[in-house]
């Protein structure tokens, strides 16, 4: 439950940041705002459910949206190494692995893990995380460490 809620109230802060402050600026403090506000507010709750417990095409769709939504650009989905750590950027990690990159550094595999580079490094050369041919290792890799199917 305290998963669910972290990862709620960041969604609702993101949303509020990036899309209803800009429109309430805009709107010149409409109300119609503060009923999107309270939309956002509840259909937060069922986007973390559905990334959180629904199963993978659920939970892969969901993250994928709220990517496309809060993190909109001309370039690939690319967020700072503290963003994996974030409850948003965890359920990622576990669901779909990077949204946007075949294979990841170590130093974002080790945010994703919650360990460090170096741990990411040692995991590589006992065999226990393949490395990617292009370099770094494979975002499903981790993905799938975080999931236990490893």
């Amino acid at each position: 439950m305290l998963a669910k809620n972290a990862l709620t109230e960041q969604i609702v802060r993101l949303l509020d940041i990036r899309l209803l402050d800009p429109l309430e600026v805009l709107l010149e403090g409409d109300d119609a705002v503060q009923a999107l506000r309270l939309l956002v507010q509840l259909r937060a709750g069922r986007w973390a459910t559905q990334m959180l417990d629904g199963d993978d095409a659920t939970a892969v769709r969901a993250a994928v949206r709220l990517i496309a939504t809060l993190y909109p650009d001309d370039r690939a989905f690319d967020p700072p190494v503290e963003w994996w750590r974030t409850p948003l950027g965890g359920v990622v990690a576990r669901r779909v692995g990077h949204p946007a990159a075949e294979s990841v550094s170590y130093a974002t595999a080790g945010a994703m893990l919650g360990i460090t580079r170096q741990g990411v490094h040692d995991l590589v050369r006992r065999g226990k995380l393949p490395r990617h041919p292009d370099g770094g290792v494979p975002s499903a890799a981790v993905r799938d460490r975080l999931r236990g199917e490893t």
